[in-house]
This record gives structure tokens, C-alpha cells and sequence, in this order.
């Protein structure tokens, strides 16, 4: 009965910028200016690519897709980042803790898939440009795109029943400002086996195989680039990679280096996380709109109409 009791009155403790906190308020101001960012970024690329027909080609379908996920990513960590960095709000019940890291790592999941399909989309698109349209039709693109909501859903679905069967007795002050499965499985009393083997075996068979087949996809991409005699040719087809690059560096460097010092890195520095938590979450949706903006013409000349009329 106790160990209920204990389970249903904890709260957690979330932390912001340990040795900061008398810049806390003019932090809140840049993080709130990187989520006005986001939030217009992704929206009007979701606003362009909807309602302009000549965009509605599959590399704009999953470009959609992406900043769908960014903006949920963003909207998911909002409150409790700037309820830290504004008001100095560090508590947070067990549920709405648990609510926040599924979505948090259920997003997660989803964008290393989209990540996956884009990957696929430039190998169709350089290696059979002929048949680019009649292999990612709409049907498969959307049968894709759900195939990429139902796992990352279904793996992470577990994760809060997992947690809540925890006893959580100790100080339960968590390394950042928004709640991780890694972080918060570590303030239990009990036996984490369990998790910790389950947490593992969902990065493995997400982010590590998506990136896996991503790299691989690049090897058969740029096989295919040194196939093709012209030299032009060859840089206008590797150009056309380069925001996904760019998207996947962005995504895949934070988490997987997040997750491996959570596991095996106790006795790195508390910053290092902190900085590396914030990069994972906040820099991908802010910088993705921007790089694909800049980098696609389409794009940017149907962005730059919209606003100029």
C-alpha cells in the first residue's frame, strides 16, 4: 500500500540551466524566440505545400510529413521549458510526466521514419527519374506515412505503463526541463531491468536501423551519382541531398549521443547533457524549414510569393 502511496504522490523535478538560473529569464527569451521560429517555420511550409498543386510532388509530401512532426516535437516540450525558464514551475506529476516523454520519443521515432522515406525518396529520384512519380504514388506515400505513425506509436506505447508500476522515492529531480524515458527511469527504487533492456531494444530497432538503411541508401545514391557521366549532372543530383543531409546530421547526432551518455556516460558533465537534450529538441524543427527553404527554389519562390502579394 505504501509503495502505491509513494507512486501516486511523487511529483518530479524538472531542471533548467544548473548555475544559471539568474539568466533564466533572458534564456526564456531566445528559447521562445526558437519556438516563434519553429512553429511560423514549419506552418508555412505546410501552408505553401498545401495549397500550391505544382508542390504536390512526393518530396513535399514527406517534407510535410517532417514539419508535421517538428511542430509536434516543439508544441510537446513548450510548456514545461518555458514554464521552467519563466515562472521557476519545476513540478510535474508522474502522468503528465509520462504523457510528455511518449509523445516526446514517440515523435522522435516518427521522424527518424520520415527521415528513412526521404532517404528513399532521393534514390528513386536519381536512380529511375522516369518512373519517380509512378513509384511514390500518393496511396503508398500515405500506406508510408502510416506505417510510420503506427511504430512509432506501438514501441513507445509500453513505456509509461512500464514506468508507472515504479516505486519513485528518492529527490526525483530530473537532468532537464521536459521529461526522457532514459531520465526519468532512474529516479525509480526499483529494479529498471526491464526498461532499461526495452530501451534499448527500441532505439536499436528504430533510430539504429533507420539510420543504418539511411546510410546505406547514400551508398547506393552516391553509386549511382558516379555512374553519371556528366560532371554537372553529377552535382545537380548530389545537390538535391543536401537538405536531407543535412535534416539527418541534425537529428541523428544529438539523440543517439543523448541516449549513449544517459546509459553509459555517468561520469560526464551535467552540461553536456543539458546542451545536448536542448540541440536534440529544438534545433532540427528550427533549422529543417530554413534549410529546405533556402535550398529548394520551388519553395523559397512560392514562400517569397505568398508573402510578397
Amino acid at each position: 500500500m505504501s509503495a502505491v502511496n509513494d507512486t501516486i504522490s511523487a511529483v518530479f523535478l524538472l531542471t533548467g540551466i544548473p548555475g544559471q538560473e539568474d539568466v533564466h529569464l533572458w534564456i526564456s527569451v531566445l528559447f521562445c524566440l526558437v519556438y516563434v521560429i519553429s512553429i511560423v517555420g514549419n506552418s508555412v511550409i505546410l501552408f505553401i505545400i498545401k495549397t500550391d498543386p505544382s508542390l504536390n510532388e512526393p518530396m513535399y509530401i514527406f517534407l510535410s510529413m517532417l514539419a508535421i512532426t517538428d511542430l509536434g516535437l516543439s508544441i510537446a516540450t513548450i510548456p514545461t521549458i518555458l514554464g521552467v525558464f519563466w515562472f521557476n514551475s519545476r513540478k510535474i506529476s508522474l502522468s503528465a510526466c509520462f504523457a510528455q516523454l511518449f509523445f516526446i520519443h514517440s515523435l522522435s521515432f516518427i521522424e527518424s521514419s520520415v527521415l528513412l522515406l526521404m532517404a528513399f525518396d532521393r534514390f528513386v529520384a536519381i536512380y529511375d527519374p522516369l518512373r519517380y512519380a509512378s513509384i511514390l504514388t500518393r496511396q503508398r506515400i500515405a500506406k508510408m506515412g502510416l506505417v510510420c505513425v503506427l511504430r512509432g506509436v506501438s514501441v513507445e506505447f509500453p513505456v509509461p505503463f512500464l514506468l508507472k508500476r515504479f516505486r519513485y522515492c528518492r529527490a526525483n529531480v530530473l537532468s532537464h526541463s521536459y521529461c526522457l524515458h532514459q531520465d526519468v527511469m532512474k529516479m525509480a527504487c526499483s529494479d529498471i531491468t526491464i526498461n532499461s533492456i526495452y530501451g534499448l531494444f527500441i532505439i536499436v530497432s528504430t533510430v539504429g536501423l533507420d539510420s543504418l538503411l539511411i546510410l546505406l541508401s547514400y551508398v547506393m545514391i552516391f553509386k549511382t551519382v558516379l555512374s553519371i557521366a556528366s560532371h554537372t549532372q553529377r552535382i545537380r543530383a548530389l545537390n538535391t541531398c543536401v537538405s536531407h543531409l543535412c535534416a539527418v546530421l541534425l537529428f541523428y547526432t544529438p539523440m543517439i549521443g543523448l541516449s549513449v551518455i544517459h546509459r553509459f556516460g555517468k561520469g560526464s558533465s551535467p552540461l553536456l547533457q543539458i546542451l545536448l537534450g536542448y540541440i536534440y529538441l529544438l534545433v532540427p524543427p528550427l533549422i529543417n524549414p530554413i534549410v529546405y527553404s533556402v535550398k529548394s527554389k520551388h519553395l523559397r519562390v512560392r514562400i517569397i510569393r505568398a508573402f510578397v502579394k
